[in-house]
């Protein structure tokens, strides 16, 4: 029993020992490596790379058994794999990394600052846009309209044709138009105007999503894994009006939600993208979920 109270005395002692000890910069140190943990996390939930991480754990535990075991062709093997083990995780983790870094250069707040003219310009783009939608939804004819936020979208747009007009129902009309030329591809509107159409939007490479959606939901998915742009997704097939955002997408829209909707992520304010670290964790776990519910 002494023995037992000696040890919680000399743990109770370097607790508070440490504790005394710790320093403006060490709450620092500790707050950037919890941060960089929930990213890692956060990474590894959100993309492919979670079965990926499982393969490298696969590797290193069949390492530690050929230590333990004297296992001299197999450890020389997997040495010669870690060996070269930073230049395959760059290749491996290429699509992930690169959005990664592209993130880490968005910044937080939204393309609308304020009720004036730029913000009832963009909000009546996209009350057009959704009515359009409603509309397509009724003939079934397929639409990708990509609304622009911080990440200019410079590189897409020049696969396109760019047009740079005033938003109107004509106008989306006629570009979605089976036979016109600029149907085929992604309408990307800047500003409150329609900047480009016919551009080439990048396709995900995530296995999470339903088998039942098409090259068209899988461009916009894509789009906003590659940035923080809002995609408005009308299906050919069965008139469905789909939202992709931040890698995830909603379905079964109406007219007003997808508005709704398109609105509230482009006039995003600083605190609402913020939210509470505990909160940011607990939905990263949550996606599976309801990445489950939308299949």
């Amino acid at each position: 029993m002494n023995a037992i109270l000696d040890t919680l005395y000399t743990v109770w002692n370097q607790f508070v020992y440490t504790i005394s000890n710790v320093g403006f910069f060490d709450i620092i140190d500790i707050l950037l490596i919890a941060f960089i943990v929930y990213k890692a996390i956060e990474f590894l939930r959100e993309t492919r790379a979670g079965q990926l991480v499982k393969g490298i754990v696969f590797l290193i535990a069949l390492y530690a058994f050929s230590i333990v075991f004297k296992l001299a062709v197999l450890r020389w093997l997997l040495s010669a794999v870690f060996g070269s083990a930073i230049v395959a995780i760059a290749i491996i983790f290429q699509p992930e990394l690169r959005r990664i870094l592209e993130r880490m250069g968005q910044t937080k707040i939204g393309g609308l600052q304020s009720s004036g003219g730029e913000n009832s310009e963009t909000i009546s783009a996209v009350e057009k846009i959704c009515k359009s939608a409603g509309q397509f939804s009724k003939t079934k004819t397929g639409a990708l309209v990509v609304f622009e936020r911080k990440t200019q979208l410079g590189e897409i747009i020049n696969t396109g044709t760019v047009i740079d007009a005033e938003v109107s129902e004509s106008l989306i009309g006629n570009i979605f138009f089976p036979k016109s030329p600029l149907h085929d591809g992604a309408v990307i509107v800047r500003d409150g105007r329609i900047y480009a159409a016919s551009c080439i939007l990048p396709l995900t490479q995530s296995s999470d999503f339903s088998s039942q959606l098409g090259t068209r939901h899988r461009a916009a998915i894509g789009m906003t894994e590659n940035s923080d742009a809002v995609v408005l997704i009308v299906s050919e097939e069965t008139g469905i009006i789909s939202i992709a955002f931040n890698g995830q997408i909603s379905r079964n829209h109406t007219t007003e939600s997808a508005f709704e909707t398109i609105k509230e992520k482009l006039t995003y304010s600083s605190e609402q993208e913020k939210g509470s670290f505990l909160k940011r964790i607990k939905n990263i776990f949550l996606n599976d979920k309801s990445r489950e519910e939308e299949k």
